[in-house]
């Protein structure tokens, strides 16, 4: 598989990642994820759409005793290992090539989990550029969330976390009443305003969006801004 280096420069940064075609490469989303994240010694965690492993990576260098990261793309397996193996960390993470939290043993109970899948239209998603195998968030951009909050629940401790991100370029609404009612407790850790390229600003489909209340974006002089967030969901 042909493979390219990328630099994560968020926490514990620089590290040189690489990735294939198909690869999901971390986003502002990832740095503020990453950022948010605390890590008790010896923790298992979970990293959903792991993408090029950056976030399992991080958690294993703060301390977690073991990782599980899953991913639906093509050369996940191959991709995220070979950025463990270039760490140092690779004997503490497992990487599996799978829908959400499907691939996760039966017995793995999870303290934390990293749910970086906050996905957005899929028709926007379609001209963005930021998925490059296909995969986003639904018709919605909630459809996704939606039923990794749900698939979680089997492989997440009682007392355990959830890192769930979500942003106002998708249904956010319909996903916060949704970890309400499956969790009860939710806390809001950080939040950043991100420019919207003006292919997506212009776009019809957002247009329409904006205009069903769907989604959300503001207009700073000539861009245009979606908000993202990150919030914690105790078990």
């Amino acid at each position: 598989m042909d493979t390219e280096t990328i630099r994560w420069k968020g926490r514990l940064g620089p590290i040189d990642l690489q990735v294939g075609p198909d690869t999901f490469r971390p986003t502002t989303i990832s740095a503020l994820m990453a950022e948010a994240m605390e890590v008790k010694p010896g923790d298992t965690v979970i990293d959903v759409g792991c993408g090029s492993g950056i976030l399992s990576i991080i958690a294993a260098k703060l301390g977690a005793g073991r990782v599980f990261g899953v991913d639906a793309a093509a050369g996940t397996v191959e991709v995220a290992t070979a950025n463990a193996r270039a760490q140092g960390v690779e004997d503490r993470i497992e990487f599996f090539q799978g829908d959400v939290v499907q691939p996760i043993p039966d017995d793995v109970e999870a303290d934390l989990i990293l749910g970086d899948i906050s996905g957005i239209p899929d028709e926007i998603a379609s001209v963005s550029g930021w998925f490059p195998s296909g995969l986003s968030g639904g018709p919605t951009g909630a459809e996704l969330p939606l039923r990794m909050i749900e698939e979680v629940r089997r492989v997440l401790r009682k007392g355990g976390r959830l890192l769930l991100p979500t942003g106002t370029l998708q249904d956010e609404r319909t996903i916060l009443d949704r970890a309400r009612d499956a969790f009860g407790n939710l806390r809001q850790l950080a939040e950043r305003a991100i420019p919207l390229p003006t292919n997506l600003a212009e776009h019809p489909a957002l247009t329409r969006m904006v205009k069903d209340k769907l989604v959300d974006v503001t207009r700073k002089g000539s861009r245009y801004l979606w908000t993202a967030r990150v919030w914690e969901v105790t078990g």
